[in-house]
């Protein structure tokens, strides 16, 4: 498939601040079960929490740039989210608004500190309004996270795609690089937090190598249901393809393509292994040991790099079997 840039920024941003929001309501939790000190509200959590809804923005507006006339958005956008009986993508359209609306009404309720406790769980837990707030807004995430990996989990022909494994690498990666920003930003913060974040950075970092590493092996030894033979109806046990059709090109030798080499797409499967997986975690490790503020955030931005080439690898690993058809040059 052709790795579209708009889509790549769009699902890695809007999972790097589903990641973030997720990292800081578990921060919150386990500050108020007294599992670590409590942190300033207004300076921390509701900047994080303004941080994520400018990365879901910013994902937004990628998503307006994939469409075919990004005019029509404002006025045409309604009619995406009436298929959401049936269409994976209509409930990704409703679900990131509400989850934006959500992470807002975090942001705002830490601001204005509405944090009486309605009531008491265990006589341990205060429960207020920004712990329901982030609770319901973390079950959305989830929500929002399978929608996303759907989209692509749940077309059959892309047998590369076609697994649970997917969703699973949608989420671990969104958990992964938000708690790597979490991290980054309680030292660009100042927040005694760096390490807490940190170790949760690095196991949803292993978590997401192990699920990745898994999908690569499934997807390497994958046995196409469509052939040369199926493509074209003919049933002969030898033909060679020698041209695909177009002397131009067309909209299918364009969109269902990479367009790249085999020794490029080694090449940025290399990178991404390198960068999400073994960088990071270095960096983080660095970190606790060193006590290094800025090395967390150095740690995310080598992340999110390698994260946009471990999506670009996300497409154009997926083998459309029309490919069979228009692939070939004379």
């Amino acid at each position: 498939m052709h790795p579209a840039f708009s889509v790549i920024f769009l699902t890695t941003l809007i999972g790097a601040g589903q990641g973030l929001f997720m990292a800081l309501v578990t921060g919150q939790v386990y500050s108020l079960a007294n599992l670590l000190e409590p942190q300033d509200n207004v300076t921390f959590y509701a900047a994080g929490s303004a941080l994520a809804l400018v990365l879901l923005g910013f994902g937004l507006v990628a998503a307006v740039f994939h469409l075919g006339k990004p005019s029509y958005f404002l006025t045409r956008a309604w009619r995406g989210v009436t298929q959401w009986r049936t269409s994976w993508l209509s409930r990704e359209l409703i679900a990131l608004p509400a989850f934006m609306l959500l992470v807002f009404l975090y942001a705002v309720s830490h601001y204005a500190n509405l944090t009486n406790p309605l009531f008491v769980i265990k006589g341990q837990i205060p429960v207020d309004v920004t712990l329901l707030l982030g609770v319901i807004g973390s079950l959305a995430s989830l929500v929002l996270f399978v929608c996303t990996a759907m989209i692509y989990a749940s077309v059959r022909f892309l047998q590369e795609w076609h697994s649970p494994l997917t969703v699973a690498n949608f989420i671990l990666f969104g958990l992964a690089s938000g708690f790597t920003l979490a991290a980054a930003f309680s030292a660009w913060s100042d927040v005694a937090l760096v390490g807490f974040y940190g170790v949760w950075a690095v196991i949803f970092t292993v978590l997401a190598a192990i699920t990745r590493g898994f999908s690569m092996y499934r997807n390497g030894r994958i046995k196409h249901k469509s052939t040369l033979q199926t493509a074209i109806g003919v049933r002969h046990t030898k033909i060679r393809q020698r041209s695909m059709g177009f002397m131009g090109g067309s909209f299918n030798t364009r969109e269902f393509f990479h367009g790249a080499g085999a020794g490029s797409v080694a090449a940025v499967k290399l990178f991404f292994v390198v960068m999400v997986f073994l960088v990071p975690v270095a960096l983080l490790a660095a970190s606790n040991a060193l006590g290094s503020a800025y090395l967390p955030i150095l740690a995310f931005a080598v992340q999110y790099v390698g994260l946009m080439a471990e999506r670009w690898y996300f497409f154009a690993e997926a083998k459309h079997p029309q490919n069979l058809y228009y692939q070939s040059v004379a």
